[in-house]
């Protein structure tokens, strides 16, 4: 197939254009006037179009044709992750890519003509694809033969799941050491070197597993088990031999995303058999993650339009060939949703808690339900902190709920707690639930049905529960509506949480302290004195609220009633509409309920429990929210009354899971000091040689503030480490600045540099592009700090702007008050410290340098390094040369292997 189409690149080092008789570079201008005329190739269509600073630059995007193609497949977006697919050369150099990408659309089209494992579906999306006049359709449409036979819709093909009885409540079984040592063993394999900490730490983990002695009082074993001990096989091992031999689920619950996927790597190893392994392991994430059957069935039939229709499109071809329908961090690459820039696919989520659960056509296909049915079976289910919170506070499978958990990311429990136990009154959350009583306001599209539409069937047959749906749907109203933060802007606010909230916006901007906040982001004051406005306005807002919450738990007990008569109308499908209605409720409820306890503290006494605050939401100088807000001063408390209280056991487990204290932090931040049943404590060292692998520059000599030194500092520390370097800030305004400063600097070197918050690319696509090239450098902020995995040459310099201290709010202002005061910063910094450091040194052959970017770097929270690890202040120049050295150290000894 020859293609006419020309292809076009750019990168920091120039712009190039290819054609089938030359390849010239042109100017950015040039560029932006072709890709206007002209259908023109592209690799990553909004990277290229930041490049040239043309945002809306569109074309035949190799990553769209990719996602058409081969649905449920991952390719790193670059031009060598497509050589990579396409069994092509990579190109040598940026002059040679755009050429490269005509070759390889040949390359990828030519699949249509062979063995296409994709190959069913795919002429009618095509069909489709061509009448939303999708680019790459007209070529598509030719290279595809239409089918002799009509093919299987999306709906059709998908497999359902069915009902199964409930599981048996495990048996009390008591591990013995020797079978623990003989499946890690299994699971590290006979050629794997015998790792005696290893050992130790799965026998310590065992304690997790052991018969609970009395109620509320589970074995919680606390272990810290240092980079490179094997912590991940070392607790499967007598998790899984628990599960095999007592015939229950152990939860393994994960912070991020990177060790969800690790773990299902790991599942390999534990069964082999990929058919069984899809029964025994079990990925299981918050339905917000997963694609909603009925909203994608909605944009296909002209729910969406534009470019969000064709996204549709190639989600639905996901969709028939996805493992599980997780659309965040499943098999739905990263940089699809981001190639529509809007990022439509949040609309084919459940996000909004709209699901409407037995009343959907989709209901028995659901991959939500799929995944709840399939972990109620599992041995091994693998989730996340938040998940694990939320279905132990108001989840619907009571008769399912785990006995055992693994915690592993421990040290971020207090986090993942603080966020689930929070409530928080502001006019985005309160119009959330107004919708979801209400249904939609006049003139809104969408399928959002109102309580009185989901359970009509309940209001016919059930007269005072029917007066429930109605006084809640006319309480509701009192709600923020539609245009609710315009009318706060023009001091014309409707009903009374509207006035409260205007209240709100007035009392922060008046309490604002020049400097306390960044230019244009959140402002917020905290709820202490409030003035007569705010007071005025708490008694309206607490009525409306309270007419609403009295009908819901109305509702919520009518329901249960009618569950408990079954009359005849009521089906397997209408029980459990019904029953997921009450889970609904019941959360709506309590949200309710935790609103009207906040505005009764307004003028009334502080909660010595809770940390309260006002806050203006904002980003760059736009707002998006106002409320109030309430966290627990202490989360580890709900979590361990919610969560770890019910359980039999628990193991959590961290690098660093003392956070830069000791155990008794470690107690405190995992909830373990709220239980009447002490942790045991285990601490297994890092096996790793710090003292050769690695050592920690203090650079002197860049001045704080000064931006172009230290955009120069990143520089010169990149270039000397010939990439492969990971930039920490802890501020995006800086990176941003940075960035700015030195791309075009790198990009002469021959240095590709990525950036979160600026290159439109998901975090996790920017690490797997870093992982993949060793020359290239990244970056980012805290969600780059800690869970990346990035072994070997692509990571060998860490450079921090400075010493990561918490961010000042309300909040940490008081809990730094309960805490020790500077020594509560202090732990916090040791624990970012050692979580940036821990990213350096992933594996026995890594080698590394951390620096450090300020002169000021007290001496007491150098502690945070692993001990052994050589820590020396020297200037800039200094840092650079030693840098350089590392690197000829490291290459000299690989030159033996090599040769």
């Amino acid at each position: 197939m020859n293609l006419p189409y020309p292809a076009l690149h750019a990168s920091h080092g120039g712009v190039w254009l290819a054609t089938a008789e030359e390849t010239r570079a042109i100017s950015r201008g040039e560029a932006i006037r072709i890709a206007a005329d002209t259908p023109v190739i592209l690799l990553n269509a909004p990277l290229i179009g930041q490049r040239l600073g043309y945002a809306e630059l569109s074309g035949l995007d190799l990553l769209e044709l990719f996602a058409f193609l081969h649905p449920a497949r991952f390719m790193v977006p670059t031009p060598k992750g497509l050589a990579r697919v396409t069994g092509l050369e990579p190109p040598a150099e940026d002059a040679d890519i755009a050429a490269f990408l005509r070759e390889a659309a040949v390359r990828l089209l030519a699949v249509t003509q062979g063995d296409w494992p994709e190959r069913e579906g795919a002429w009618n999306s095509a069909q489709s694809l061509f009448r939303l006049r999708w680019p790459w359709a007209p070529v598509v449409s030719q290279a595809i033969a239409k089918p002799a036979q009509a093919e299987r819709w999306l709906f059709s093909r998908l497999p359902e799941w069915t009902e199964q009885p409930p599981r048996v409540p495990p048996r009390t079984v008591t591990l013995a050491d020797p079978d623990i040592a003989d499946r890690l063993a299994a699971l590290t394999g006979s050629a794997a070197e015998r790792r005696q900490g290893q050992r130790d730490y799965a026998a310590a983990a065992a304690g997790a597993f052991a018969p609970r002695d009395l109620r509320d009082s589970p074995n919680v074993v606390l272990a810290e088990a240092g980079t490179g001990i094997g912590k991940t096989l070392g607790y499967l091992a007598p998790a899984s031999l628990w599960a095999e031999q007592a015939g229950g689920a152990v939860w393994v619950s994960t912070f991020t995303k990177a060790l969800q996927r690790q773990l299902g790597h790991e599942g390999e190893r534990l069964v082999p058999d990929a058919e069984l392994r899809r029964k025994k392991i079990v990925t299981r994430k918050g339905r917000e993650n997963y694609v909603c059957l009925l909203n994608l069935e909605d944009a296909l039939q002209g729910g969406f339009a534009g470019r969000a229709a064709i996204l549709a499109q190639l989600a639905a071809r996901w969709a028939a060939y996805t493992a599980d329908g997780d659309m965040i961090g499943g098999d739905l690459p990263g940089w699809l949703p981001t190639l529509f820039r809007r990022n439509g696919s949040t609309a084919l989520t459940d996000r909004r808690g709209e699901c409407i659960y037995a009343g959907c056509p989709h209901y028995r296909k659901c991959f939500i339900e799929r995944a709840a049915r399939n972990s109620a079976d599992a041995d091994i289910v693998i989730a996340n902190h938040a998940l694990v919170m939320v279905n132990a506070a108001r989840g619907r499978e009571t008769a399912s709920r785990p006995t055992r958990y693994v915690f592993d990311e421990g040290h971020h429990l207090f986090d993942a707690a603080d966020a689930m136990f929070a409530a928080a009154l502001t006019g985005q959350e309160a119009i959330e639930i107004r919708r979801w009583v209400t249904g939609p306001e006049s003139g809104s599209r969408g399928r959002r049905r109102g309580l009185a539409a989901r359970l009509s069937d309940v209001a016919s047959y059930d007269e005072e529960g029917g007066r429930a749906i109605t006084e809640a749907v006319d309480a509701a109203r009192a709600l923020p509506s539609d245009g609710w933060l315009q009318r706060l802007n023009e001091g014309e606010p409707f009903g009374p949480v509207e006035h409260l909230l205007a209240a709100v916006r007035g009392l922060v901007y008046a309490r604002d302290v020049n400097g306390a906040a960044d230019a244009g982001y959140g402002l917020e004051t905290e709820l202490a004195e409030p003035d007569g406005a705010l007071v005025d306005a708490a008694g309206p807002a607490g009525e409306a609220l309270d007419a609403l919450l009295r009908p819901l738990v109305k509702l919520g007990r009518r329901l249960e009633a009618v569950l408990a008569e079954a009359p005849d109308w009521m089906d397997g499908p209408a029980r459990a509409r019904i029953e997921g209605a009450v889970a609904s409720l019941g959360w709506r409820a309590d949200t309710v309920g935790a609103w009207l306890a906040l505005i009764a503290r307004i003028g009334g006494p502080a909660d010595s429990a809770f940390v309260d605050w006002l806050a203006v939401d904002r980003v760059e100088g736009r707002e998006y929210d106002v409320g109030l807000h309430r966290h627990w001063l202490d989360p580890s408390k709900p979590f361990a009354e919610t969560v770890l209280k019910p359980a039999h056991g628990a193991l959590i487990t961290s690098a660093t899971l003392r956070a830069g204290g000791d155990w008794d932090v470690a107690e405190a931040r995992s909830g373990a000091v709220h239980l009447t049943r002490p942790a045991q404590r285990f601490e297994a060292v890092s096996p790793f040689n710090y003292a050769e692998q690695a050592e920690v520059l203090i650079v002197t000599d860049v001045k704080r503030g000064d931006m172009p030194a230290l955009a120069n500092a990143y520089a010169r520390l990149a270039v000397a480490a010939e990439g492969g370097t990971l930039g920490l800030f802890t501020a995006i305004r800086r990176l941003r600045a940075v960035h700015a400063r030195i791309a075009d600097r790198l990009a002469r070197e021959g240095l590709p540099l990525l950036a979160q918050h600026v290159d439109p690319i998901d975090t996790g696509t920017l690490v797997d592009i870093f992982r993949d090239d060793p020359r290239a450098s990244l970056l980012g902020t805290d969600a780059l700090r800690d869970g990346v995995d990035v072994p070997g040459d692509s990571l060998r310099l860490v450079v921090m702007e400075g010493i990561p201290w918490p961010k000042p709010s309300v909040l940490h202002a008081a809990r730094r008050l309960a805490g020790g005061g500077t020594a509560y910063d202090d732990r916090i910094v040791r624990a970012r410290l050692a979580q940036a450091f821990g990213r350096l040194i992933r594996r026995a052959d890594d080698r590394g340098t951390f620096v450090l970017l300020s002169a000021a770097s007290p001496s007491r929270l150098l502690d945070a390094f692993p001990a052994g690890t050589r820590v020396t202040r020297v200037t800039l120049d200094q840092a650079v040369e030693r840098v350089r050295l590392s690197l000829s150290a490291k290459l000299g000894q690989e030159a033996p292997a090599n040769a």
